[in-house]
This record gives structure tokens, sequence and C-alpha cells, in this order.
């Protein structure tokens, strides 16, 4: 097949309130682009990427995956972030026939033909974490979260999770996506006055920097740890040392994870970007899906979706995190959870490494903390 480039379409917001960690994965997508062009491109013809900024406002998502589709007559789109953005971009991409490959975790139970997720599903890090912190913390939790979709659900499961291990929820309070110090206020006040063993945080964007310091500056070093799954290297970086230390969280990537392939990826990454710049899972599985992509490309020759996926159904690839593999019943990708805590520098140091790849579950069948559908027959990466 005869191409001039095989255009595909990034739609990652640089403005805005989650624009620090959609920066990441617009980083890592632009990076394996140039990697794979170095190597030759796809059949001799180079990978184009058409940018857009939707600006963290969700209705903008949609609007930009219809240009790109219907106006760049683009059948490929790498993006999103937020579930609310993802589930306005679903529906555009499903009528216009296109295929969405969406890089972050997410809060599970959906499914759709026209969509990859190779961000984590909740039994990919919600009981990994839950585990990890009644083991280790306790067993009375103050779940708080941003005023969307994700923060809702991933605070049901987590609950659930929670009583199932013999613990109980104190309180569960909300605050706008774009918080200012004072809708912080009721959060600190409640967390003072019940006294939790852990804060769950879903708290997204900017306004996670400010939570983590204001509740640094209420209650000092000597606190419960923040837990949370929303929290990676994109939000650290925008704020203090002291703030950051000793909270937790769990993903199938860190920048600090030891494997050749990881060290390799995060030194390209920064060589590219800047040696500060912030390495989150988001980028990691934005980087992997772009070469699952082109490798899939190269085998159809085509961009259609319908032959890309059954490609990528069962696809398996050598990403950073270690062995990953999409699953073809549901779209979602077999994935490695890993929990880490920050130290003094900001960095994630892994304190729990199951060992083990995990098959996707986005519909919870099995919600027990015992049972995570691991993947026994792949080896542990090193």
């Amino acid at each position: 097949m005869s191409k001039q480039s095989w255009r595909v379409g990034l739609l990652f917001s640089q403005t805005g309130a989650t624009a620090a960690v959609e920066r990441t994965a617009l980083q890592a997508s632009l990076l394996a682009i140039e990697e794979i062009n170095a190597a030759g491109g796809v059949l001799g013809a180079p990978l184009e990427a058409v940018v857009t900024d939707p600006q963290s406002i969700p209705a903008q998502y949609g609007a930009h995956a219809e240009r790109l589709l219907s106006g760049e007559r683009i059948r490929l789109i790498f993006g999103c972030y937020m579930s609310s953005t993802r589930k306005i971009t679903i529906p555009v991409v499903e009528a216009l026939r296109g295929l969405l490959f969406y890089p972050t975790l997410y809060e599970g139970f959906e499914y759709s033909p026209n969509c990859i997720y190779t961000g984590a599903c909740p039994n990919q890090n919600s009981i990994q974490l839950a585990r990890y912190l009644l083991h280790v913390y306790g067993n009375r939790f103050l779940m708080v979260g941003s005023n969307y979709v994700y923060p809702y659900e991933t605070n049901r499961i987590m609950t659930d999770l929670v009583v199932q291990g013999g613990g109980k929820v104190l309180d569960e309070i909300y605050v706008p996506l774009n918080a200012e110090p004072r809708d912080f206020a009721k959060t600190l006040r409640q967390i003072d006055k019940l006294k939790p063993d852990v804060v769950f945080s879903t708290v997204v964007g900017s306004a996670t920097a400010l939570f983590y310091e204001s509740y640094h500056d209420t209650f000092g070093p000597e606190r419960a740890p923040i837990a949370s799954l929303t929290t990676s290297e994109a939000e650290v970086a925008e704020m203090r040392p002291e703030a950051a230390e000793g909270h937790v969280t769990a993903a199938p990537f860190f920048e600090t994870l030891g494997t050749p392939a990881a060290r390799q990826f995060v030194r390209s990454y920064k060589a590219r970007f800047g040696p500060d710049a912030p390495v989150s899972a988001c980028a990691e599985a934005a980087y992997f899906q772009m070469h699952m992509v082109a490798r899939a490309l190269r085998r159809t020759g085509t961009d259609d979706p319908d032959l890309l996926l059954h490609e990528l159904r069962e696809a398996e690839f050598d990403a950073p995190q270690g062995r990953v593999r999409i699953d073809a019943q549901n779209n979602h990708a077999y994935l490695w959870p890993r929990v880490a805590r920050l130290d003094a520098r900001k960095k994630f140091q892994i304190v729990w490494n199951p060992g083990v790849r995990v098959k996707p579950d986005p519909y919870c069948v099995v919600q027990s903390l015992d049972d995570w559908s691991a993947d026994p027959l792949t080896p542990v990466p090193a």
C-alpha cells in the first residue's frame, strides 16, 4: 500500500485543569511517533500527528473528535483523560466509525467496540491499593473527590472493598473540578473531626497540589496518608516536597520503575522533553498504545478500524511496565499493578509489587480483595 503518511489525531489538553497530566500523554504519544518514524515509519510512510487542544472542557473533546474524523478524515484518535471527556467522545467515534485509544485509568463498567482501553480499570489498581492500605494503615477511610463521574464511581468501588475488608467509610466529600482553598475547608474540618486512618482522594488536575499542600499545612507531617489513584508524577511535580512525602498510590507504571525497558523509556522521554519532565502511567500507556497501533498498521496495511481491531485483539507488546496484551473480550489491556509511596524527593518508591499481570475485569465480576484475575502464565518483569 502506498501512502504519503498515516494521519492520527491526538486529543489531549495542553491548557485547563487537567493539562499537566494530559501533556505527559501527548508528549509520550509524540515520542512514540518519532521513534516509529525514525525506524522507517509504517510500510515506508511516516505517522503524522494532528494535535488538538480541547482545553480540559468535556464538550470540546466531542467537537474536536468530530472535526478529526469528519473534517480531517482521520480514523484513529488517541486521547481523553477525565471519564466525562471519554463519555462525550465515544458516541462521536462510534457514529463516525473511528477508533479511540484511551490511555487513562478509569472507573470501569464500560465497553465500546470503537475504543481500546489501555489504562487501568478497578481490578488493576483499586483492589491492590485497598488491600495494601487496610493492611498497613488501618480501616477508617474518608473519601474526597472532584465532582464528576470518575470520583463517584471509584469511591463506590473503594467503599465496597473497604467494607469487605472490615473497614468503614466515615464521610464522602466532593469539590469543584477547579477547586480553590475555600472548597477544601469542609474536607479539612471533617478530617480533623473524624481522624481517619486513610484519606482516599479522587481529586484530579490542578486542584491536586492545592489539596495536598492544604492538608500538609493543616495537619503537619504526622498525618494519615492521602491515598490516590489519580495523583501521578504530573500532579506531584506541582506540589512542595514536604506536601507530597508519605502519600500513596497504585498504578501499572512509575517513573522510578527499575526494569530495563522502563529506564530506557524514561531516559528517552526526558532527553526529548527535559530532565524535569514528569513521566506518568498515562504517558506510558499512551506510548505503548501508539507502538501497538503502528505494528498493527504494518500487519494489516490499512487504518480501517474493523481490520485494526481484529489485529489488536489478543495482541501483546513489551511495554515499559512489562508485557501487555489487549483482551479480545472487552478491548481492555492486561496490566501490571504496583503500589508506591512518595519520598522526600517527590519520587514514587514501589512498596508493593505483586509481580503478576492482571487480566482486565472492567465490570468487577470478581470484586474481591483476594482475587485479582491474575494471569499466572506470564513471567514477572525483572
